[in-house]
């Protein structure tokens, strides 16, 4: 049985440098070896082309040099982590969704190589982020990012508890507090003849809201008391709330909908919001495979 291991995606670019820095110390915090992997997208086919093999051979001499470079910078880093290389050819996020079924943690960068300006988060790494059977970890914003809280989305569906878990271990490994985000909308105006929309305060609701994470925060303050916790509960959009406390966090961690066919089912407004526009790496929670 393949030990435990954290893979981390490489293309050669800044960014996807990054990626590997974070997903280094990642391993060194959770005692892991680190997988790194580039995949070559080779669609030269040598039987068509006169010099097709010798192309495929330069391909691969490319795609070890990135991952030279790579292995590289996660020894600057965590000299200390055991790591795994691997070049493989193919379609890089398909390669890397075959590579996610060993690992226990998926790193990416959140643009890469063809980007456009205006896109904000690169097809592999959304395609990584919604489909991998495992959690993910998109590294962008402050991917350097080693103080502030970890952020943590809190709502009433069924992963709350997986998302709070994965959020309370992320803290405690960096030796940090966790800040737990519940949003709701305003309760709808009681239009009544006479009374004026002032009066119409929401304490109450905001006092079981705070309640019902309390609930769900039990647990969690029992197994982590190390873990400084700071609730915040807010009428504004979840997507809105957790972008702006991720400009002071060094982490976001949001939930998984499930598994599908479509990516916003998957993933849900919100954390797609947060992959195109968080200040800090987002790491979207999933439960632990059997």
């Amino acid at each position: 049985m393949r030990p435990k291991q954290i893979l981390v995606g490489t293309d050669g670019t800044a960014g996807s440098h990054t990626a590997v820095r974070w997903a280094a110390l990642e391993a060194q915090r959770r005692h892991r070896c680190l997988r790194v992997v580039h995949v070559c997208d080779w669609d030269g086919r040598p039987d068509e082309y006169d010099r097709g093999a010798e192309c495929l051979d330069a391909s691969h001499q490319l795609a070890d040099a990135v991952v030279a470079r790579a292995s590289a910078q996660a020894r600057a880093v965590a000299p200390a982590v055991q790591l795994e290389l691997d070049t493989l050819l193919g379609k890089p996020a398909a390669r890397l969704l075959d590579a996610a079924h060993d690992a226990e943690l998926v790193v990416v960068g959140s643009r890469g190589r063809g980007g456009f300006a205006t896109l904000l988060l690169g097809s592999v790494s959304e395609r990584v982020a919604a489909h991998a059977p495992c959690p993910v970890a998109v590294v962008r914003g402050r991917g350097n990012a080693d103080e502030g809280p970890v952020a943590v989305g809190v709502d009433d569906s069924p992963a709350a508890d997986t998302v709070l878990g994965t959020a309370f271990e992320a803290a405690a490994c960096r030796a940090t507090g966790v800040a737990v985000i519940r949003t709701y909308p305003w309760p709808p105006p009681l239009w009544t003849a006479g009374v004026p929309v002032v009066e119409f305060g929401t304490p109450k609701e905001d006092a079981a809201e705070r309640q019902r994470v309390e609930e769900l925060l039990a647990p969690w303050r029992h197994k982590h008391p190390e873990v400084k916790v700071d609730v915040l509960v807010s009428h504004d959009s979840p997507a809105a709330v957790l972008t702006g406390v991720s400009r002071g966090a060094q982490l976001v961690v949001v939930g998984s909908h499930g598994h599908g066919s479509v990516v916003g089912a998957l993933l849900g407004s919100t954390g797609i919001h947060l992959l195109h526009h968080a200040d800090c790496p987002v790491l979207i929670a999933r439960p632990a495979r059997p």
